[in-house]
């Protein structure tokens, strides 16, 4: 028997059959949308290389079946630039050298993003760690990541604090 759900996915709205129940988020966006931005690092929810946002939360993708989020609003890394510009947070990462191999840095950056959205990053750099430690970086380029988190994060603040007044 073949289920089929529907994701908006980067925004696109995307029909989907799942021949197999157990197909995980992480193994649909990586091999039936060719959308591999999401790494699979550890598939025991464990490093965090799979990281996405599910209707503005991040979650770990390997262990999140795809079946069980029919209707839900995916954002991947690929979904997060706007043509070449980059997000701030991808900008930031770059400017603070906040990866090195590379192999992390999607999930990092998208559970910095949730850590934003979520009102969970402040302004503490030990905030942030404890936000973020969920995600692993074997090449510890964490000290750029953490510095990158927190200018971005300073960065909407402000910008808010401005709208406001």
């Amino acid at each position: 028997m073949i289920n089929s759900i529907s994701l908006t996915v980067n925004g696109v709205r995307r029909d989907i059959a799942l021949p197999d129940p157990r197909v995980t988020l992480l193994d649909l966006l990586r091999e039936q949308l060719d959308l591999t931005g999401t790494k699979k690092g550890c598939d025991r929810g464990q490093c965090g290389a799979c990281t996405i946002l599910v209707n503005g939360r991040r979650i770990n993708s390997c262990l999140a079946l795809a079946i069980s989020h029919d209707g839900a609003d995916i954002t991947t890394i690929e979904g997060l630039a706007q043509g070449d510009k980059l997000h701030p947070l991808q900008a930031a990462f770059i400017e603070h050298d906040g990866f090195q191999c590379g192999f992390c840095t999607p999930g990092q950056i998208m559970s910095a993003l949730g850590l934003i959205n979520e009102g969970q990053a402040g302004c503490d750099p030990e905030r942030i760690r404890e936000g973020m430690s969920g995600n692993l970086c074997r090449c510890s380029a964490y000290a750029g990541i953490t510095e990158a988190v927190l200018e971005v994060q300073q960065s909407l603040a402000a910008e808010k604090e401005r709208r406001v007044a």
